[in-house]
């Protein structure tokens, strides 16, 4: 049995990592810990096996931030993880997981033009956001010796059901319009329910080190939203007519040349770097939509 702290109460991740072991994963019990009071630190955190470091604030609107605002990422983003990981050192657990993000290698490509991170491609932050991450993974492996495993972990965006960000926008277009852009984009993503079986497979085998877990195919993002409609019964029909436009938007930049590289950009990990000895990848990505629309 490995017991596993998970720090960050009501995440998505969270919530749903604990969700999938309960099924999936008898060798594993949670117990979850909520860190927005200054009370979790007087829990002990000896007795368990591994701590799952999931508190932290998300991906926002880069664009319209104070300083304040700013201050506030660092000092839970990287502040309270690495606080945690100390303490979890300090109380004798042998594995801390954090969760980091793709976003470490800075923003993706714009329309038309192709990114693919190696592992030869150096950390290069676009904003405090992707910059606390790896701040946050600096201190961590800081801490790192034959008792004090680190895992972290650096996916891109993630979906499922109960997502937010990018997905339940795309999910609803889907349901809704008649037309979607075709636009050959390739993006790496990671199905919740594929993450959750390769943090089983951290803990279970014990590892340490920086990780790069994906599904096991590139994503294209019209695809996606007809895969998305096609779960609801529906058929969306993909047209080539938006691509000049978004093009445009692309090279003009700003907030809506973000938008429209976030949406239809390409930013895609090397497959070699998310091969692992046990398979995790579960789920396809027609069945993952699938599982993530169906109705509860």
């Amino acid at each position: 049995m490995k017991r596993v702290l998970i720090t960050g109460a009501n995440s998505y991740i969270g919530t749903s990592f604990e969700t999938w072991v309960k099924e999936h994963a008898p060798s594993i019990t949670i117990e979850t810990l909520d860190m927005r009071q200054s009370s979790w630190r007087e829990k002990d955190f000896g007795g368990f096996d591994a701590v799952f470091h999931v508190a932290g604030i998300a991906h926002a609107d880069t664009g319209k931030v104070t300083e304040e605002q700013k201050a506030l990422y660092y000092s839970v983003n990287t502040d309270l993880t690495i606080e945690c990981a100390r303490k979890a050192k300090r109380d004798g657990v042998k594995q801390f997981l954090f969760m980091s993000s793709i976003i470490v290698y800075g923003e993706s490509a714009g329309i038309g033009k192709m990114r693919v991170i190696t592992s030869d491609t150096p950390v290069s932050p676009a904003n405090f956001y992707g910059d606390s991450k790896v701040k946050a993974e600096e201190g961590l492996q800081e801490l790192v010796s034959e008792e004090f495993k680190v895992v972290i972990l650096r996916p891109p965006m993630i979906y499922g059901k109960g997502s937010k960000g990018n997905y339940p926008l795309l999910a609803k277009m889907a349901r809704k319009l008649p037309f979607f852009p075709d636009v050959k984009n390739q993006r790496s993503m990671l199905y919740v329910e594929n993450l959750c079986k390769f943090v089983s497979l951290m803990i279970v085998n014990e590892e340490c080190g920086i990780f790069f877990p994906q599904n096991a195919e590139y994503v294209q993002t019209g695809e996606m939203v007809r895969l998305i409609a096609k779960a609801h019964g529906k058929r969306i029909r993909l047209s080539r007519i938006f691509t000049p436009f978004l093009k445009c938007m692309s090279f003009l930049g700003g907030k809506p040349g973000r938008l429209a590289d976030k949406a239809f950009g390409n930013l895609v990990y090397e497959q070699d770097m998310s091969r692992y000895q046990e398979d995790y990848r579960i789920y396809g990505l027609e069945e993952s939509i699938q599982r993530t629309e169906k109705k509860s």
